[in-house]
């Protein structure tokens, strides 16, 4: 039957499919059989039941033990390979056990690890330098190589980036406009973390609603919405700060629209608000640019960017970087932190950051991510029926949305049972961050796998 044919006798998830065949897409199939169970060694189960015993039950895990990693591998207890497509959730920039790393680690561990906020150390100011530095070559957090300056400080996570962000926002709204401006404005399918203040900015019920009441004053708006009316009566003269991700990670990779990203900006500029970008999963090159915000117009960037994940490549850190205009708010007593910004951290840090702003490093990850598009738009072809026909993310951060909510969670587990580790994101999206040292290759094996996965849930349904 001719692909004319096909439209007037088929719906449209079946046409999308025949035309997939009818033009010799086909899915990868070279994975339909389980090699990975959820299964592990007796010894394994019992070092679990062990641990259980001691350890705060707060996670639900599979019996799968790891014991060692290198680059995108991960091996189990069990001796059985898997490759990583989560990262440690967008930490592990340059891959398990790198190399580098692991020298920059053993150095440092044997001169000074730790000596506190109380004195100076050598690698603080220098990671610190280095952000700043390669934020205004990038242009980005509106700073030009003639014009503007920023500060940094550091945490150990990037919940506590985010903490001692909106800190910050309440600090500065209180010096321009009193006691009043206290007001914080988030939005829908955000995830800044899991303490008290970032949780209070975290507008999912299921993380919130045990905790309730959370902090005072904060306005949730609806992402994506770039309606002038509906911002401005948001994001008003009581507004002291402003919280979003450019690209959403654990909210299910939705991706601002730059318009909707100019309309807060612009607003929160005219109220004296400070704007925050939260680039904790989405920056640091994931992009394939040093911050996701860079490539928009200067007015739609933020006063402040918080980071952490990637940023010492599996070590703790996280760091907030601040226009000189809030910065100048923020004295002595303001914020502190015991470890933050300790010279072993930084000098990870500082190691980790040139590598990834190599010319040669961020090719790479242009390259790769091509590739990776490539291999994600094949999916709402192939797969009509599961897959929604629509771009999440970009770069090393894709989310593959599902159009029932009840198949992420499936195909993750799928997925993991053929050797293959992905991530939920949001109610409907399974998520993708590799490494960014990934191979076009290991791209195509991942995808392979979901192909497969996915023709398994096809027959299901």
């Amino acid at each position: 039957m001719s692909v004319a044919r096909l439209s007037k006798v088929l719906p449209r998830a079946a046409r999308v499919r025949a035309y997939a065949t009818a033009s010799g897409l086909k899915p990868n199939t070279s994975y339909l059989a389980e090699t990975h169970p959820d299964t592990a060694p007796e010894a394994t189960h019992d070092l679990i039941k062990e641990h259980s015993s001691y350890l705060l039950n707060t996670y639900a895990r599979p019996p799968i033990l790891f014991t060692q990693g290198k680059g995108l591998k991960l091996t189990d207890s069990a001796g059985r390979e898997y490759l990583d497509f989560a990262a440690g959730i967008a930490v592990l920039a340059l891959g398990h056990a790198d190399d580098g790393v692991n020298k920059v680690l053993a150095e440092q561990s044997q001169v000074l690890a730790h000596a506190s906020n109380v004195y100076w150390n050598e690698w603080a100011g220098a990671l610190a330098k280095s952000l700043v530095d390669k934020t205004r070559e990038a242009g980005a957090l509106g700073l030009t190589p003639s014009s503007g300056g920023a500060k940094v400080f550091f945490s150990n996570s990037g919940t506590e980036a985010n903490e001692g962000a909106l800190k910050f926002a309440r600090k500065v709204g209180k010096d321009r406009g009193g006691e009043k401006k206290t007001g914080i404005v988030c939005f829908s399918n955000g995830f800044h973390g899991r303490s008290f203040g970032a949780l209070s900015v975290t507008t999912n019920p299921k993380y919130q609603a045990p905790f309730a009441p959370l902090v005072p004053d904060v306005h949730v708006g609806e992402y994506n919405v770039a309606d002038k009316a509906t911002i401005d009566a948001l994001i008003n003269e009581t507004t002291c700060g402003v919280i979003l991700e450019p690209i959403q990670g654990e909210g299910g990779i939705g991706t601002a629209s730059p318009e909707f990203l100019s309309a807060v900006a612009a607003r929160a500029r005219e109220v004296g608000a400070v704007l925050i970008y939260d680039e904790i999963q989405c920056g640091l090159y994931r992009t394939g640019e040093l911050w996701a915000h860079g490539s928009l117009p200067a007015a739609a960037h933020p006063d402040i960017v918080t980071m952490a994940k990637p940023l010492a490549n599996g070590f703790p850190i996280g760091a907030i970087l601040v226009r000189d205009e809030v910065a100048d708010a923020i004295g002595v007593g303001s914020h502190g932190t015991t470890f933050g910004g300790q010279p072993l951290a930084t000098r990870l840090g500082h190691y980790v950051l040139g590598r990834l702003s190599e010319p040669e490093f961020t090719q790479h990850i242009k390259d790769v991510s091509a590739h990776l598009d490539g291999l994600v738009s094949r999916l709402p072809k192939l797969f009509p029926s599961l897959i929604k026909d629509e771009t999440r993310g970009r770069g090393l951060i894709r989310g593959i949305p599902f159009k029932n909510e009840a198949h992420p969670a499936r195909v993750m587990a799928l997925a993991r049972q053929r050797g293959v580790l992905a991530l939920t994101a949001g109610k409907d999206a399974v998520r993708l961050i590799p490494a960014l040292t990934v191979s076009k290759e290991e791209c195509d094996h991942a995808l392979g796998v979901i192909e497969s996965v996915l023709t398994i849930l096809e027959k299901e349904q």
